[in-house]
């Protein structure tokens, strides 16, 4: 529990306060219950007046009546407290995962923090919700009804004893049987939610390559550990209600037994006492076996609920490790970016994936990387905004290490269009204007120029409603050039001081990458650009284009130098265009 109530905050420990007061209230009401019994069962033996009578019955009527009342306000306050939780840690969970560096999100997967923030939340609610109440309740009904009969017959509370440890041992094995299985079922929630939602984002790849026998049996495969995982769990977990059901009967049928016993043995004047005293000590036997029965049902639900608590604080324990730097108020240039002797290495990997690159942008100027597929291109701009930090080395944006800048001032002075072109759903409005530069809002104007710049007016003007287009989750109603381009004009939209682009011209035809590229020169004269891209044609104006091999810079130079001087160029020149057309270059 301690995973749990570490959440709670002081107003919600003074609730929980209130609910121990109330359920102890509610415990005593319900536990004067039988010693009113024994009166009418005495009254009606003795021969007692009928008045009497309906007065004791009158008195058992209001202590269930006011065990009713104090109930429904303590499942209110439940009810608040289990609400309140789900909003509270729901709310961490987020900013704790808005904080994630790349390394963090690839470590748990985006499937598992999806679960960990919807299901494994409403497993931790349920148990607040109800299990608090009972939690509290069991050990006080127990404690107090033991403390009725515990000076009654020794043969008596033997019985009851002997029944307590029964039900014990019965929910240690439960428990220590089920729990690992619990704990097993919520990391095949994971698989399944991940398995699950590759089929739905690449549905179309699926149908297209006739792969919906072997995408269903990976998920009847994944169905299958889940359901037995459940079942096995489920089956241990269905012996504990019959065992204690027979546990419960058992003791009646024992205190009876015994009862019968004591009673044919004592003398006449004895037996209405014993009588009275049976009755009474059965009911407060009950009251000790339910008060178990409800752990019983603790023991059902606390082992899925302990597990997910675990998965969500180890979320919310993890830290980033890309931190605020302490701030920069001033810098002495602006729109530069250059690299010291950088070098990167990726969590647990061998080998560095960058070693020892080094450069210069400039204000205004245009720098392109270019390189094989996997030679590292993307993880060097990736530096730049810090979606990780150099292992070696120092990235620094208008003159200072990236690291002194806040993440917020790093990233109000870049404008990154991804390699995967990504929209969210709502208007292409709100796509382009996505944030707040600064404190600065964008105005419709500002949207439209940056459409314009992006060379996406012609089909934004032909859509329904135009900019009040309805852009479905990941831009599914667009196609992928479209989509790119609206990722360039939300990168414009900002007005930053450098614009990196990682392959963000592939999705384009020839004619419009070289209309953008022209227009990107007009309209953000004065911006830097970092270009990656595997076009020569997207590059070849670049003021410097560096040339990476390997982790390493192979080469820098223009266009026109690279061809003679860098054959790794030459030989991704040559791919691409002919002879006729380099020569020409």
């Amino acid at each position: 529990m301690k995973a749990i109530l570490r959440h709670f905050n002081k107003r919600e420990w003074g609730l929980v306060a209130a609910v121990v007061v109330l359920i102890t209230a509610s415990v005593g009401l319900e536990l004067l219950m039988p010693d009113y019994m024994s009166d009418i069962t005495e009254q009606l033996q003795t021969g007692g007046t009928m008045s009497d009578i309906l007065l004791s019955g009158g008195k058992m009527l209001l202590c269930a009546l006011g065990s009713l009342a104090v109930t429904i306000l303590v499942t209110v306050i439940s009810g608040y407290l289990a609400a309140g939780y789900s909003f509270k840690v729901r709310a961490k969970l987020y900013d704790t995962v808005e904080s994630f560096s790349m390394n963090e999100i690839n470590r748990f997967s985006t499937a598992s923090l999806i679960n960990r923030s919807t299901n494994d939340i409403t497993q931790v609610q349920t148990v607040i919700m109800f299990g608090v109440q009972m939690i509290v309740r069991a050990p006080v009904m127990a404690i107090w009804a033991i403390t009725k009969i515990i000076d009654k017959s020794v043969q008596w509370t033997f019985s009851t004893g002997v029944a307590v440890v029964l039900v014990i041992t019965v929910l240690m094995i439960c428990y220590l049987f089920a729990h690992p299985r619990f704990e097993r079922i919520q990391m095949l929630t994971d698989n399944i939610n991940r398995i699950t939602r590759e089929n739905l984002t690449g549905l179309r790849v699926i149908r297209a390559y006739n792969a919906e026998t072997y995408q269903k049996n990976k998920f009847e495969s994944a169905n299958t550990d889940i359901t037995h995982n459940n079942i096995t769990a489920h089956r241990v977990m269905s012996f504990m209600m019959p065992s204690m059901m027979l546990i419960m009967n058992g003791l009646s049928l024992a205190v009876y037994w015994i009862g019968a016993y004591l009673i044919s043995a004592a003398g006449m004047t004895e037996k209405v006492g014993l009588f009275s005293e049976m009755v009474v000590f059965s009911a407060y036997a009950m009251q000790v076996i339910m008060a178990f029965m409800m752990l019983n049902m603790i023991f059902i639900m606390a082992p899925r609920a302990m597990v997910a608590a675990h998965r969500i604080n180890e979320v919310i324990d993890t830290p980033s490790s890309i931190h605020d730097g302490a701030g920069v108020d001033h810098t002495d240039e602006h729109g530069t970016v250059e690299f010291r002797h950088v070098s990167f290495r990726y969590p647990d990997a061998a080998d560095d994936v960058l070693e020892d690159i080094s450069f210069k942008a400039n204000a205004g100027e245009t720098v392109a990387i270019i390189g094989s597929t996997g030679c590292g291109k993307s993880t060097m701009i990736n530096l730049i905004p810090r979606f990780y930090d150099a292992t070696k080395g120092e990235v620094l944006v208008d003159g200072r290490n990236v690291k002194d800048y806040t993440l917020e001032q790093l990233h109000n002075r870049l404008g990154v269009v991804p390699q995967r072109a990504v929209l969210f759903s709502g208007s292409v409005n709100s796509n382009v204007a996505l944030g707040s530069n600064g404190t600065d809002g964008y105005t419709e104007e500002d949207v439209v120029h940056a459409v314009e710049i992006a060379r996406a007016t012609e089909f934004v003007e032909k859509l329904e409603d135009t900019y009040d287009f309805e852009v479905a989750q990941g831009g599914s109603n667009l196609s992928g050039g479209q989509k790119q381009r609206l990722c360039i004009a939300r990168a414009v939209c900002r007005k930053p001081e450098i614009l990196i682009f990682d392959d963000s011209f592939s999705a384009l035809d020839y004619k419009t990458d070289r209309e953008l590229r022209e227009m990107l020169r007009q309209k953000t004269a004065g911006t830097t650009s970092i270009i990656v891209a595997q076009r020569i044609g997207t590059i070849k104006d670049a003021d410097r284009i560096i040339v990476l091999d390997e982790g390493r810079i192979a080469a820098i130079g223009k266009h026109r130098e690279l061809l003679r001087s860098c054959d790794i160029y030459h030989e991704i020149a040559l791919s691409q265009l002919s002879e006729e057309e380099l020569d020409h270059d």
